[in-house]
Formats: structure tokens, sequence, C-alpha cells
């Protein structure tokens, strides 16, 4: 067995042997500083350059570009590598998830991947740099509940599958925006129709800077109100998510009752509403919400095709243009070569979910779960789901802006969430609003219908 092989099969048995797990030692930490990136990814490249070195990612201003607008695309006049089709998969089918082989095999004469340049172009600010350095030492895993982190990555050197889905949950994408944007559902016969538009305010209390004394453990904030379509105007969504699971809350607001209801369950397999219930909780943003029905295991590091740098995705002016029947536009979709952590969750035994077995590829430079698939109770690949990071040096951050889908390999339907073509305001940084706007009470006195 390789040395490598053996470093990954120890990993394994690590995760296996139980759920709590602990920083990592001083020692350790220190390779932050050399060879492993600020967030924990190798530093240096592959062996044959197909995937750079780090060298602090991409902080250059976009020319044009001003805070709120439309969001614009640094790599704009390159070319494809190369293109996947149903033809040629079987030559790159070591770099292509089960997932994205499927779908080249269904969608023969219209799905295609094409292979973009490697930018390597994760970056943020020092004092993330700096606070994920202290929490690679100091924060932990109990469970579902993440203890001693703050304002960076959590588990920059994980040593649990869990602890990778928590650094995508926890990664960097700044600290307060807003957006406007559209979701569509796509049927099984190819219709394409508006499921959500609205304006979105996000923050991240985790990422308030300077505000570690202040942190109560409510990680993640979100206040969606709707604008369309015109059956559901008016209806809004407000969730507080905390480290402590059992703490999150959900409310929603319905038009026709004039009432806010508190979600009794906003997690895991449960149909999410902003998405008009086909995409369930733990499907936003490929994986997000608590994992404690399945056990986690690190499968390993792979040089894998993924989405990225995908800001050509927003350059269309009409949502049309990015949206085919059965699946997005390969021709506005950048797929580049990137190391990623590939995690499996296997359903525990006594529990229940839609899906009980699913796989997920997290990118090493940004901690962003770009791919997943899920298995169903039969045994067939069911799902695809995938998000679409986009550079922006405005942050620094190569983070998805809400985009992310999903394609239901067996009935065909499917769903793309963040599209913001045909909308102005694509990620506006905001200042940090008071605690109070993300209550229901909030939600409740902005009602209109």
């Amino acid at each position: 067995m390789k040395k490598n092989q053996i470093v990954w099969a120890c990993i394994s048995l690590m995760c296996a042997a139980g759920t709590a797990s602990a920083g990592v030692t001083a020692d350790e930490a220190a390779r932050l500083k050399s060879e492993l990136t600020p967030f924990g990814a190798e530093r240096a490249g592959n062996k044959d350059g197909s995937i750079p070195a780090w060298t602090g990612g991409y902080t250059t201003p976009i020319a044009g570009f001003k805070n709120g607008g439309r969001r614009l695309d640094p790599f704009a006049n390159e070319k494809p590598l190369y293109s996947i089709t149903a033809a040629n998969m079987a030559q790159y089918a070591d770099k292509l998830t089960d997932g994205t082989q499927a779908l080249l095999k269904k969608y023969p004469n219209s799905y295609r991947v094409d292979v973009y340049k490697t930018y390597r172009t994760a970056a943020a600010p020092q004092w993330v740099y700096d606070n994920t350095f202290k929490n690679a030492t100091s924060a932990s895993l109990d469970g579902e509940l993440v203890k001693g982190a703050f304002g960076g990555i959590p588990f920059p050197i994980p040593k649990t599958g869990r602890e990778v889905l928590m650094n995508n949950e926890l990664h960097w994408r700044g600290e307060a925006w807003q957006t406007d944007f559209r979701g569509y559902m796509g049927t099984g016969n190819g219709q394409v129709v508006l499921s959500v538009q609205g304006i979105g305010d996000f923050q991240m209390p985790y990422y308030a800077n300077g505000q570690a004394d202040k942190f109560s453990g409510e990680s993640w904030m979100i206040r969606l109100v709707n604008s369309g379509p015109p059956v559901r105007a008016g209806e809004a969504i407000t969730g507080r998510q905390n480290l402590d699971p059992d703490k999150t809350s959900v409310w929603v607001y319905l038009t026709g009752q004039r009432r806010v209801r508190k979600l009794p369950n906003a997690c895991c397999d449960t149909p999410a509403p902003a998405t008009s219930g086909v995409a369930s909780f733990d499907e936003i943003d490929v994986f997000s919400g608590r994992g404690d029905r399945f056990d986690w295991k690190i499968v390993g590091k792979r040089e894998m095709l993924i989405p990225y740098n995908s800001n050509r995705l927003y350059t269309p002016l009409k949502d049309s243009d990015v949206l085919l029947p059965n699946h997005l536009n390969p021709d506005h979709v950048r797929w580049e070569l990137h190391r990623v952590w590939v995690i499996e969750a296997v359903l525990k035994s006594g529990q229940r979910h839609q899906a009980p077995k699913s796989r997920y590829y997290v990118d090493e430079d940004t901690w962003v779960a770009v791919l997943g698939d899920r298995w169903d109770a039969n045994g067939q690949l069911w799902k695809t789901i995938w998000s679409h990071p986009v550079v922006m040096p405005d942050l620094p951050a190569t983070t998805p802006q809400q985009q992310w889908g999903f394609n239901d390999l067996l009935s065909g339907a499917w769903y793309a969430s963040g599209v913001v073509n045909e909308r102005e305001l694509h990620y506006k940084i905001v200042p940090r609003r008071p605690d109070s706007f993300f209550t229901p009470d909030a939600m409740a006195g902005q009602g209109v219908r």
C-alpha cells in the first residue's frame, strides 16, 4: 500500500471511531504558514502544472465593477482548453463525478463540460486568516456542535468528514450582503418555470469582524421577501442558524393567512419553501444544516473537474440564455481542474432520509462544496447537486452567490437558484444590520398582502 493510501486509511478509521473531535496541535497548525495556505489547502501545484501553486488568490479589482452592480468576468476572453461530451467522457472519467457522467449520458446532444485554465483565486482578508489560524488549535466538534471557533475556517486541517462539511457551512463569503435573484424549476418534459423572485438579506455574525466577544453562536441569518411570481408575491422567510443546531429557527410569512409561522423542522430532507418544495433544506448550497443522521467518512483528496470561477454564468442579460430545457447552458459554465476533498455520508442504522447515501466534493482552497451526488433507497444515483463559485476580488472571496441547484437524474426535473441575469443587484456589500432585522416580528411588519 502506498504511503498516501495508508494516511487516508488512518484518517478514515479516525472518522469512524467517534463523533467528537478536537483542534490540532500547535506544530500541525504551523503548517498553515508554510506548506499549506492560510485556509489549509496544499500551497504547491500538482506534478504536471495543470493545477498551479496558490500565490495569494485573486485580489485585483475588476475594471468597471461597482459594489452591488453586475458581476463581471475577469476571464471573459478565454477559450476552453478542451470539451468533454458523451462521446469522449471515458477518457476523463477519473476526473468526473458520477453525477456529471450521468448528465453527459442523459443529455448527450446538449450537455457538455468545457474545461478552462485553472486559477486558484481563493482569497480572504488577513483577519479571517488570523482567526483561521487560531481556530485550528481551539475549535472542536462535539456531535453537531462547533465549539471554540469564530471568524475563520473552523477546521483548516480536518480530521473527520463532518469537519470538512462544517468548513463548507462556515466558509468565508462576507459579513453582510444583499442580493436580488430568481429561482427556476425545470420539469421532466423540458418546461422551465419561475418559482421565486425576491430580495435576500444575508448576514453572518460568525464573521462580524472584531465582535468575537459578542458572538452568541448564531452563525448565519437570512431574510428573503418574494416579489414574484404573482402567486407568491409578499411571502417571506426568516432564518437564524446556530452552531448548536437545536437552537436554529426558521419562520415563514404566509400572505393568505397574514400570519408568521415557525417551521417545525427546518432541516434535513424537509422541503425548503424558497424552492417551492422541490429541494430539501440540506441540499441548499450542496449541503447545509445538521448531519447527525449520517456517518461521515473522508474518502480522500482527488484532482477533479469542477465548476469554478463561474463569473461567465452571470454575464448574459437574459435568464433564458443560461437556462436550457433540462440543465444550465454549458456555453456559460466554466469548469477547471482543482483538488477536492471527497466525503461520503451513509445513513445511520435506525435513521430515515430520502437519500441514504451521498458523496460530496469540497474545494480545498475555499471549502465550498461544489458538487454532490445522492443515491435513493433503491441504490440508484438519484440527484446531482452543484454550486458555482464566483471570483469576487471586492470582498475578496471566491464563493457562490446563492448559485446552486440540482438535477434529478431519474425524473429529469431540475432546479437553479440564484439566477441574476435579468437582475441588476448581484451582490451588494452592506453594513451589518441590527439583530432585530432578522426576527419574525420584523418580517411580519413588512408583510404586503
